[in-house]
């Protein structure tokens, strides 16, 4: 483990983290906004502000939503869960296996944990034969 794993991660390290993934390609959104795509399956992309993510308070559309596959309905669950997190989804992604993270509030997970979030939102999409092959050059850290 580096130094710079406890660090608070930052939006650049989204797509620093994103793209030295095997495989990637970047596609452009409406808006410009990158779509982080493993064979042809987005699993990290930005949405533009959406009437279903907004600021309780002002009704503002939040213009920084970044979205993560997740490997299951499980996985969704155990982060959205526990409202002091980063982690929210909205009724549009109900039953959809992604999360949904405001980049202003990335800071609150360290590099070491958005590394993990990509990797798993990687692994989710990427090919049963490229995902095995990651992670037999990667294998999970023993807990």
């Amino acid at each position: 483990m580096s130094l710079d794993d406890d660090r608070p991660a930052g939006v650049e390290d989204v797509h620093e983290l994103a793209q030295s993934m095997p495989h990637v390609t970047v596609e452009y959104g409406s808006g410009d906004n990158p779509v982080y795509q493993v064979g042809g399956k987005s699993f990290v992309f930005f949405r533009n502000p959406r009437p279903d993510a907004v600021d309780p308070q002002t009704g503002v559309r939040y213009p920084d939503v970044i979205v993560f596959w997740v490997e299951s309905q499980d996985d969704k669950q155990a982060l959205v869960q526990d409202e002091s997190t980063p982690f929210f989804t909205t009724p549009h992604f109900n039953g959809h296996p992604s999360v949904l993270v405001r980049a202003c509030r990335i800071g609150e997970l360290t590099r070491k944990e958005l590394a993990e979030l990509v990797q798993d939102a990687w692994l989710s999409r990427a090919s049963a034969r490229r995902a095995a092959a990651w992670l037999k050059e990667h294998p999970p850290a023993s807990g």
